[in-house]
């Protein structure tokens, strides 16, 4: 069972705390509001109140031995700074960062945090990605310029074989799976589950097909939206 602490109860701290716990994670979450530390009691493992930036305390938790620690506060940007400081001194196996701005990642970084997220500026992102592309399903990136997409099948690629469509050498994409509705048997409501299937050049894209793809976000970017 992996064991994470959660420092800093707000809004993002809080419900990525009952989210861990519901996946069956060990939490551990930390605020210096007693409000907030008895709102969470009794979804998480243990919920304690103490400053972070208070080193005896930490160590108290035993906090080295957790597997993963995030530091979630929001608006008390030395708090946060401190806090990651004294992670590091008490050789937290992987420390992950909450960070407001660009700025304030940058300095998370410098100090040895393992990784930075910034919560208000991926969801925006994702938003985006999203709207500007009507077809996306979901998406996950890989790297740093790269991303595996699902999309609905563009009208364009309906009824064409994979080796028709070239889509390495066109679009400078890899397919790796097509999920593919099939029929039950059942009502309208439940007609229709998802398989996964592995392509080969000779599948046939269907109208009601989901592509999941890879490649660069400059290639994605290409591929047909309507």
């Amino acid at each position: 069972m992996r064991r994470i602490a959660v420092i800093g109860l707000g809004r993002f701290g809080m419900a990525l705390s009952r989210e861990l716990a519901s996946s069956g994670a060990q939490v551990l979450a930390i605020d210096r509001s007693a409000n907030l530390v008895n709102e969470l009691k009794d979804d998480v493992d243990v919920a304690v109140r103490l400053d972070s930036t208070d080193e005896t305390a930490l160590a108290s938790q035993e906090i080295a031995r957790f597997d993963v620690c995030v530091v979630a506060i929001g608006e008390n940007f030395e708090a946060a700074l401190l806090t990651a400081v004294i992670l590091g001194r008490l050789n937290v196996p992987r420390v992950i960062c909450r960070a407001q701005t660009e700025f304030h990642a940058e300095i998370f970084r410098q100090i040895g945090a393992h990784e930075v997220i910034q919560p208000e500026t991926q969801s925006g992102g994702d938003l985006a990605r999203k709207l500007a592309n009507p077809h996306l399903e979901d998406f996950i990136s890989l790297a740093d310029g790269f991303t595996l997409i699902e999309l609905r099948a563009p009208k364009e690629f309906h009824g064409q074989t994979l080796l028709t469509l070239g889509l390495r050498t066109t679009y400078h994409v890899n397919l790796v799976a097509i999920k593919r509705p099939v029929p039950t048997g059942d009502s309208e409501e439940q007609a229709e589950r998802e398989i996964v299937s592995v392509p080969n050049p000779d599948n046939v894209i269907q109208p009601n097909d989901i592509l999941v793809v890879v490649g660069s976000d400059d290639a994605l970017a290409r591929l047909p939206k309507e």
